[in-house]
């Protein structure tokens, strides 16, 4: 059965493209989703951004035909930019809702469907408090699905088994590490490939067998890419940073080593508010960082002013990564679970030829509005 579905402005935001996500069923995109679309074409960083690439896409459409009276897409939906008076507004909406921002507006969208249309009318919101709204006055509302994935489904990276002959071969995934009574080893797929458990990188050695598997993961130049999940405290960035000083400066694998992170800043203000040069901006993001690159330069007699000024390493914001090409670079992306899906496949095509990218982060700490643990992996 067809459906429709009403689109929120943040899940535009989240998927520029999510109007194509929701197979043959009709779309529709109020027209103050629109106008909030349009304030926020001119904000800086990623939600600018994604709010001018959902807007190309919208436009894209509009030379297909009229958006009032739907597109057709090309997975056999439809899309429809329906337009809603004021009095076919204050006859749909709820009484006590009576400020007339966005998100009452799209409540009042979603009744006029549900009365004027015989599909069931569903509204999709990455905003709790909007989707909690439509329920309480009898209408479906749903957060947007297709970037979700369970976390509990995602594997731990390591087995545990009494010996190497006792193993399902079939059922291992290449690059999973087994603790057995012979050692520890790395499955690549046909064979088990020992792991020194004497280890010592860049002056550490790994303390338990989940940074044991770790520096073996980041120090694999056929891996290039390696995801570090873990709370606080498991020594995910310091591991990440020790491996890579290893790689860059000792066996000269790499050319530089770049850290970045997503700059998630309280009341609403983007970096380039903050006053001052690049480097003093993220200076107060970039505090854990530089206390681990400290600690690993005076542990191995090496001056980090001088790696910093000969931009061997080199901390980064992310807004800033966009539009490279990153060749032959460690790339560090600490704390991961603040980016979006599509933000970090954008990080991803910046990695040149003989680059490795290490993503680092806890889901269950996430900073970013509208975003959850099982919309970041």
């Amino acid at each position: 059965m067809v459906k429709n579905y009403v689109l929120d402005t943040n899940v535009l935001i989240h998927d520029p493209e999510a109007i194509y996500s929701f197979e043959d069923n009709n779309v529709f995109v109020p027209l103050p989703v629109i106008e909030e679309l349009d304030k926020l074409k001119k904000e800086q960083g990623r939600v600018g951004r994604s709010a001018r690439a959902a807007i190309r896409v919208l436009e894209e459409l509009r030379n297909r035909g009229n958006l009032h009276d739907g597109v057709k897409l090309n997975n056999g939906g439809r899309l429809i930019i329906p337009v809603l008076s004021e009095s076919d507004f204050d006859r749909h909406q709820v009484k006590f809702l009576f400020e007339k921002y966005v998100d009452n507006w799209i409540l009042s969208y979603a009744m006029f469907l549900r009365t004027t249309r015989t599909e069931p009318t569903i509204i999709v919101s990455k905003d709790i408090s909007l989707r909690l709204k439509a329920l309480a006055i009898g209408l479906d509302a749903e957060d947007y699905l297709t970037d979700k994935s369970d976390l509990s489904m995602l594997p731990v990276g390591y087995i545990s088994a009494d010996s190497l002959s006792k193993l399902n071969i079939p059922g291992l995934y290449v690059n999973e590490y087994i603790e057995c009574n012979e050692g520890y080893f790395r499955f690549d797929g046909q064979d088990f490939v020992e792991i020194n458990s004497k280890m010592k990188i860049f002056g550490i050695t790994p303390r338990n067998k989940e940074q044991l598997f770790a520096l073996d993961a980041l120090i694999n130049d056929e891996l290039k890419l390696v995801s570090l999940i873990g709370i606080a405290g498991t020594g995910k960035t310091f591991l990440a940073l020790a491996a890579a000083l290893e790689k860059t400066l000792v066996e000269g694998v790499y050319e530089r080593v770049i850290v970045a992170r997503p700059l998630i800043p309280m009341g609403g203000k983007d970096i380039g508010y903050l006053p001052g040069a690049l480097e003093e901006k993220i200076s107060p993001w970039m505090s854990g960082v530089m206390d681990n690159l400290e600690y690993l330069c005076r542990l191995n007699s090496v001056s980090l002013k001088d790696l910093m000024k000969k931009e061997i390493i080199e901390l980064e914001a992310l807004t800033y990564i966009r539009g490279r090409s990153i060749p032959k670079q460690f790339i560090i992306i600490d704390e991961a679970q603040n980016l979006t899906p599509l933000e970090v496949k954008t990080i991803l095509t910046r990695a040149g030829e003989g680059t490795k990218v290490v993503l680092t982060g806890d889901p269950y700490q996430i900073d970013t509005p509208y975003l959850d643990e099982d919309a970041v992996n």
